[in-house]
């Protein structure tokens, strides 16, 4: 029976080196995707997410979300992996719940492939579009609220419905769209390059 996910079918058995490895530079990957940045204010439009859909549909459920607790780590660390080189002070910062988010998009897109909700381009592409529109709940839940509860403060703290779609949610749906096609042909690209080779 053929591997579900990519990177296993790739790499083979996964042992913990190989697995350290993909971590290691899936979240590397993320951090670099994320410098590639178009400046919006409160959220800047970023190939972040692009990246982590990426992960999450060729590592699988379990090692994308790991992959994704590690970036967040390396941020947590003091290390510039986010937008326009943030580091700690972003976990607290107005796109906090789109970065904690990032852990269950990279899970839910690994658990689509493993399901096999996610085979062809059009359904890869389907899944990963509404895997990112569910980013969105962690994204507006903070600075809407949860953020104040945990003691945060800025301009951007308590933003009312209108102000989270016209600045938070609306700019990004279509590019959201678009990357989440653009995940789905590069996996699917994957998949026929191996099967090329070993055909």
């Amino acid at each position: 029976m053929r591997d579900t996910v990519l990177s296993k079918a790739i790499i083979g058995s996964d042992t913990f080196l190989k697995k350290a490895a993909l971590v290691l530079g899936g979240s590397l990957f993320i951090a670099l995707a994320a410098q590639v940045s178009v400046p919006f204010y409160p959220v800047p439009l970023t190939m972040q997410t692009l990246a982590i859909l990426i992960v999450g549909l060729t590592f699988g459920s379990r090692l994308g979300a790991l992959t994704l607790i590690a970036y967040l780590a390396e941020g947590a660390m003091g290390l510039p992996v986010f937008a326009n080189g943030g580091s700690a002070p972003a976990l607290i910062g107005p796109t906090a719940g789109f970065l904690f988010g990032f852990v269950g998009v990279a899970y839910l897109a690994g658990l689509a492939v493993e399901k096999g909700l996610a085979r062809g381009v059009v359904t890869t592409a389907l899944a990963g579009i509404v895997i990112s529109a569910l980013l969105y709940i962690p994204g507006v839940a903070w600075p809407m609220a949860v953020a104040e509860m945990f003691g945060a403060t800025g301009k951007w703290v308590g933003s009312s419905a209108d102000v989270i779609w016209t600045y938070w949610v609306s700019p990004f749906l279509l590019g959201d769209a678009v990357k989440a096609v653009i995940a789905a042909m590069v996996v699917w690209g994957g998949w026929k390059a191996l099967e090329a080779r070993k055909g």
